[in-house]
């Protein structure tokens, strides 16, 4: 890990609106397993990053979580194309998932925009970022900021277990999944999900306790503890 200062920012500078439902690609987990056999013949082993984003409150770190239909829980990210470098992809799809579109329908002297239903100045505070055909309003400051890889988890077969090494039996692992430190600005927009939740949990919550958010939540307290 780097000795480079992490800001972690008050949990109060945030704002949160919602967004259209982003239903999960497979319908059961039989499903989710048949597409990652399909992708490994077609493109090899498949790559996911996600964001260990973190947040004060009561001068305590808090991760922020994902919760999807009241159900289980996951770090913002996901699967990356097989062109893409971890950190642009990282941002790629943390702005999928939690960014706010900029959808100018209503303008007034260049000043304005309607983003969601909800008005917004695009004015030194804000800025429209973006590729591939989608633009996205950030803080002018700078938006997300990818840093350390925290860790790296492995999925050797096509099931559902994940671990932090390469079993010395397996030479073809079916999945690369790396864990990166995102640092956030002081203030922020997050859109999230009609179909998901995003808490703010706090590190000792993680720890011991894979029997609730699995082994690679349980691990956070460690790899941040470094």
């Amino acid at each position: 890990m780097s000795l480079e200062t992490l800001n972690v920012h008050p949990l109060s500078g945030y704002s949160f609106i919602e967004r259209e439902s982003q239903p999960e690609e497979d319908n059961s987990v039989t499903a989710r397993l048949k597409r990652l056999e399909d992708q490994y013949a077609e493109s090899g082993i498949r790559r996911s990053v996600e964001a260990i984003m973190l947040v004060n409150v009561h001068d305590f770190p808090h991760v922020l979580v994902l919760q999807v239909a009241n159900a289980f829980y996951k770090l913002p990210g996901g699967y990356l194309d097989p062109v893409e470098s971890d950190s642009s992809g990282l941002i790629t799809r943390l702005n999928e998932q939690l960014g706010v579109p900029f959808t100018p329908s209503l303008i007034h002297a260049g000043k304005m925009t309607e983003v969601q239903g909800i008005t917004t100045p695009l004015d030194g505070n804000t800025k429209i970022t973006g590729g591939d055909g989608t633009l996205w309003i950030s803080p002018a400051g700078g938006d997300w900021k990818v840093g350390d890889l925290l860790s790296t988890w492995w999925r050797p077969n096509y099931d559902t277990f994940y671990y932090p090494y390469i079993p010395a039996h397996i030479s073809q692992p079916k999945e690369c999944k790396k864990l990166y430190l995102v640092e956030l600005p002081p203030n922020k927009t997050f859109a999230v999900p009609v179909n998901m939740k995003l808490h703010a949990i706090p590190v000792y919550e993680f720890y011991d306790n894979a029997a609730r958010y699995g082994p690679q939540f349980a691990g956070i307290p460690y790899i941040l503890s470094k």
